[in-house]
């Protein structure tokens, strides 16, 4: 059961992580009219510019490999991270001594070495979806009355996901970002606190960062490091192939 529950919490802890997985190499819609200086819109495309401007909207590809260390009922688990996007196109491997997981989609279809099991895709969530704000079927909103404290915007998916993301008002950029997300009839609840940044080929990511998730009775607790992070380079197609 204790073997279950680890597997469970470090598959949601590299879902929900904090790594920039844009990596879009289309334009992904029409933009939205320029906004109004003020308004959540404008916040928000001051933070993309904060965090690389049209090299992050731009980018074509991204690879990040790392560690990261999940703290649960005390007990601590290692375990080793790489992902690959291309587009629309992603893989990526958790490596732990519990259970192995691995997930590619090709753009059509998805794969998940655990069977009956599989994550929306990783770009749905958290710092993925900052370079869609202004694109069609992306809202930009307030944040809800309870968050309004802090300086921040909503952003919402066409498929209903949605993040708040809290700004540093020193550096411009996300200093934090919180979201709840529905998978296989449990509600999941994370935030996450950016400690680092690196900037690579002009591109501003977090490159170490600590989350927390809730889901209900328990609680865990995630630490990031990325130790390999590659931007624009070229990706095999083998890469995104699913297994038949």
């Amino acid at each position: 059961m204790f073997k279950n529950v680890i597997v469970f919490l470090i598959t949601f802890t590299f879902f929900a992580t904090g790594l920039y997985a844009q990596a879009s190499g289309k334009s992904g819609g029409k933009a939205a009219a320029p906004s109004t200086v003020g308004t959540p819109a404008a916040l928000a495309k001051s933070v993309v510019d904060a965090h690389g401007g049209s090299k992050l909207a731009e980018m074509r590809s991204l690879v990040v490999k790392g560690s990261v260390n999940l703290s649960v009922f005390g007990q601590s688990t290692p375990a080793a991270f790489s992902m690959a996007i291309s587009g629309e196109k992603y893989s990526f491997e958790i490596n732990n001594p519990f259970q192995p997981l691995k997930q590619v989609h090709d753009g059509t279809n998805t794969f998940s070495s655990i069977q009956g099991f599989s994550l929306p895709p990783i770009t749905s969530l958290g710092f993925p979806l900052l370079p869609r704000a202004g694109v069609d079927g992306y809202v930009v909103s307030e944040l809800p009355e309870d968050k309004r404290k802090r300086k921040g915007f909503r952003i919402t998916t066409p498929e209903g996901f949605f993040t708040d993301f809290f700004i540093n008002d020193k550096t411009g950029r996300i200093r934090s970002y919180e979201s709840s997300y529905d998978v296989m009839g449990r509600i999941v609840t994370t935030s996450v606190e950016i400690d680092d940044f690196q900037t690579v080929d002009g591109v501003i990511v977090p490159s170490r960062y600590s989350q927390r998730f809730d889901l209900g009775n328990m609680t865990a607790y995630a630490a990031f490091r990325a130790r390999e992070i590659l931007i624009n380079s070229t990706i095999e197609d083998s890469v995104f192939a699913v297994e038949k």
